[in-house]
């Protein structure tokens, strides 16, 4: 199919696959390969001409990130159960070790492709005046500034090492990098090798003089330096290599001091076992062999490269002082709601339920809902729930103000939150300062809903107001990631969240919520129950339509609920960002299931399900609801999350008929994937209308943050170009 207005079109003709079989496990796509897959797209993003030119790099560097992290956490785990000997297949048959070749096969050539990437962006930045030079292009004004630096920010925190049995080989932690150096003493001629750890501390590049924007990579600026760093010597030949190390967390079931538990933990993971070595061309080959035996690693899991190292660094180069080359300055929008009402956050949600949709709405609401709460006497109690936020949170701010005020204030801190872990636990220890109740959770859940409620004395009753959210309560992730905010001060929503954090403090599961399920208990079985009434509507000849958008699918249950209710005439249109494990458009099993993956400008993240409920999606009587989970298996059996069905008529009509419209008629930044799994960017002739979602999102208000303008029909979806 063409990918050409997505929206209207009928669903593609179905394909039949040679010797496929829809009852066996094939009907899964890998979820590995599906992951890596996602991270060529990102790649692709980089090559694509019509992304400014320093965002196309800062591409590149997300995609470096992402398989570095793939690498520490998925293969990882893969690597462990095959020498482990496991031999368990996946819900696609493949066995761990079966999957660790595709995987290497795969992420090898992906790596290649970043080299040739990155050489062809370096061309087209030096047009436009930015250049990553080599240490002989150099002038004389360059390199006393290199002199300067050096002194001043670099060498204080070097240390040189020598290889041999008088020194210990030195720790080279997760995505450590460094110089290996072969050496010649100038009065004896005698070998010596050498260590030179990059401390992450500094940054990658050191930025020239001059007019025109120039960096030395700062491995160019030691190579210089190797005179002053080990004197009497001379450079014979060198390398460099990064280290990635399984990053998983092992903590035990019954620690007594959970904090603590996480601390040992966390000091674990920095000496996991080295899982990729990547280094660049032209090692020696004895002193090669010396790094991979002190790292215990095979040649297997050690990759050559021609060209840059650390790719992931890239993002240093995404200046700021070059705005041309960057996306259109965006500031987003105050809901017009909120200003009718001067600010007051709980004014503007008492006149009805709000739905904010980030980041083309401001998240400074969520920030401002919290700081309103501490300061207002007539606020009695908050709860909150933290997986990620930033480093200076205003969130965590608010709670211990409102804590240091007297008000009863309970934070669950996710303590599993990957990569957050340390984070997260300075962030409870200071609530705990500031007079908060801190409870983590569960030990084998990771707490992954997004709920704060405030409850207030207004009169003489109690009212709470709840904010269910999508996405993370992190105000610099939600400038670039789209997610969904729903304000409210309905009681039966209210009651729902006051029952899950009871849940989540006291371990009983809430017995009797209205419009909220939530995992591990009642999600899944909710959305496999309304997957199926969906196929009973169209088995009655009645509309049966389902619109889904989500990060990743790869349940096997849900994937196979969804086959049978394709073929049960059900039309199924699915927005997966990155894994997805289910086959669409093959003959007798999918055929009325059609996936799309939008990859631009914003990371797509809000979780959205619609279904027509055997009346149509532009019905009133459509099933609305935003989740915190994707549907995956940890998300659906091993994380606490949350379904929430929308009731206002406002919120449903912004979310069927702006939100999930726009993603589905988007042309400009989708990718269609096919029944053999892989995501194709149909070609979009020259001059060509083209829809682009996010631009359409950053030029209409939502419907429900609309106050005194009223809430208009949705603008022409095909009004909008790229």
């Amino acid at each position: 199919m063409t990918n050409a207005d997505f929206l209207e079109s009928p669903f593609p003709c179905s394909v039949e696959l040679n010797d496929f079989d829809p009852a066996g496990p094939g009907r899964f796509f890998n979820r590995e390969l599906s992951w890596l897959g996602f991270n060529w797209r990102v790649v692709e993003e980089a090559k694509n001409t019509r992304v400014p030119l320093l965002e196309r790099l800062r591409f590149l560097s997300i995609s470096a990130t992402n398989l570095d992290e793939f690498y520490t956490v998925r293969v990882a785990g893969l690597r462990e159960l095959a020498h482990s000997g496991n031999t368990s297949p996946a819900a696609d048959g493949l066995s761990p070790s079966e999957q660790l070749v595709l995987i290497d096969e795969d992420a090898r050539n992906l790596m290649q492709t970043q080299q040739r990437v990155l050489t062809q962006l370096q061309k087209e930045m030096e047009k436009k005046g930015l250049s990553i030079l080599k240490r002989d292009e150099l002038n004389d004004e360059d390199c006393l500034h290199i002199d300067k630096v050096f002194l001043a920010s670099v060498f204080p925190v070097l240390s040189p090492l020598a290889i041999d049995p008088a020194h210990p080989f030195p720790f080279i932690p997760n995505t450590g990098y460094a110089l290996a150096l072969q050496m010649e003493r100038v009065s004896d001629k005698r070998s010596l090798q050498a260590l030179l750890p990059i401390p992450a501390q500094i940054n990658r590049f050191v930025t020239l003089p001059g007019d025109a924007t120039r960096f030395l990579p700062l491995e160019e600026l030691l190579l210089l330096k190797i005179p002053t760093l080990f004197p009497g010597y001379v450079l014979n030949a060198h390398f460099e290599f990064q280290v990635l190390r399984d990053s998983d967390l092992e903590v035990e079931d019954e620690a007594e001091d959970l904090v603590r538990e996480f601390e040992v933990a966390l000091k674990r993971r920095r000496r996991g076992e080295v899982v990729r070595l990547t280094h660049s061309a032209g090692a020696p080959a004895k002193l090669m062999a010396v790094i991979m035996n002190e790292l215990g690693v095979s040649n297997a899991e050690v990759i050559e490269l021609q060209g840059m190292i650390g790719m992931a660094d890239l993002s240093e180069l995404v200046t700021e002082a070059r705005p041309d080359l960057l996306w259109p300055t965006f500031t987003p929008r105050v809901p017009e709601r909120v200003t009718d009402f001067e600010g007051d956050m709980f004014a503007a949600i008492s006149q009805k339920d709000m739905l904010l949709h980030h980041p083309y709405e401001t998240f400074d609401m969520v920030v401002r809902f919290l700081k309103q709460a501490a300061l207002d006497p007539n606020v009695v109690a908050i709860k909150q729930t933290l997986y990620r936020t930033s480093k200076k949170s205003p969130i965590v701010e608010a709670l211990c103000e409102a804590a240091e005020d007297g008000k009863s204030v309970t934070a669950l801190v996710e303590l599993k939150a990957r990569f957050d872990e340390a984070a997260n636990i300075r962030q409870s220890r200071r609530l705990e300062r500031a007079g908060a109740h801190v409870v983590y959770g569960f030990i084998d859940l990771k707490t992954h809903a997004k709920i704060s409620t405030v409850v207030r004395r207004e009169g003489n009753k109690l009212v709470t107001y709840t904010h269910y959210g999508t996405g993370n309560y992190h105000p610099i992730t939600a400038r670039i990631y789209t997610d969904l905010s729903l304000f409210t001060c309905d009681s039966e929503l209210g009651r729902d969240a006051t029952k899950v954090f009871n849940y989540l403090s006291g371990y009983a599961p809430p017995k009797g919520l209205d419009n909220l399920a939530i995992s591990p208990t009642t999600l899944k079985p909710k959305l496999l129950k309304m997957i199926s009434i969906e196929a009973e509507h169209a088995r009655a000849g009645k509309p049966a339509e389902i619109w889904a958008k989500m990060n990743s699918i790869i349940d096997s249950e849900v994937i196979d609920a969804l086959y049978a209710a394709s073929q049960a005439g059900v039309k199924i249109s699915l927005i997966v960002r990155g894994i997805c494990g289910l086959r669409p458009g093959i003959k007798s099993l999918s055929e009325n299931i059609r996936v799309k993956s939008i990859i631009g400008r914003f990371l797509e993240h809000s979780r959205v399900v619609c279904f027509g409920n055997g009346y149509g999606l532009q019905s009133k009587r459509a099933r609305v609801f935003i989740s915190s989970a994707d549907w995956m298996g940890r998300n659906l059996t091993r994380r606490v999350e949350t379904l929430v069905e929308i009731q206002n008529a406002t919120v449903k009509a912004q979310i069927v008929s702006q939100i999930m419209a726009a993603n589905l008629a988007d042309t400009s930044q989708s990718w269609v994937m096919g029944p053999e799994g892989k995501f194709t960017r149909p070609e979009i002739p020259k001059g060509a209308f083209a829809f682009n979602c996010h631009r359409f999102f950053m030029e209409n208000p939502s419907l429900s943050g609309r106050g005194s303008a009223g809430a208009a029909d949705v603008p022409n979806l095909t009004h909008t170009q790229d």
